[in-house]
């Protein structure tokens, strides 16, 4: 984690008045990070998910429920900070609709949800030798937004 969100992160628990949790991951949002992130800010992208396969290929461990997580730019730049308030491990053809609708993208319709996402993990998995299968397992995540950075 960069300087700029360690700052963030210890003035934001300055101002609780109760304990910081003992661990924060700052990352972005996909491939078009600063997008994704404006929808997190506004409020209409409360869910994300990811491939399993590369929690496992970097050897990361999965969210879990309360953990926290510094939202960056497109240039590692703290935005805001969410708190995962649900993790389901489902294939990918198994997501509901409206899992995909909270992921906030697009015109937020099931269809869109599944080419995009099927467009980006197929480009993803390809470039570590791996390919697509509709029902490779995802890591979805609901979360909710609980700072924004001034």
């Amino acid at each position: 984690m960069n300087e700029q969100s360690k700052k963030y992160w210890e003035v934001f628990w300055q101002n609780q008045g109760k304990a910081k949790p003992s661990s924060v991951t700052a990352w972005q949002f996909g491939a078009v990070p600063d997008q994704l992130a404006q929808l997190v800010i506004d409020g209409v992208k409360t869910a994300t998910c990811s491939g399993l396969i590369f929690y496992e290929l970097e050897n990361e461990p999965l969210p879990a429920v309360d953990d926290y997580s510094i939202v960056l730019s497109s240039k590692d730049e703290p935005l805001a900070i969410i708190r995962t308030a649900q993790v389901d491990i489902m294939p990918m053809n198994e997501v509901p609709e409206e899992f995909a609708i909270a992921e906030g993208e697009g015109d937020r319709t099931y269809r869109y949800w599944k080419e995009a996402h099927e467009r980006f993990f197929k480009k993803e998995l390809s470039e570590v030798g791996l390919e697509y299968t509709e029902d490779m397992m995802l890591v979805c995540e609901r979360f909710e937004l609980v700072d924004v950075k001034n």
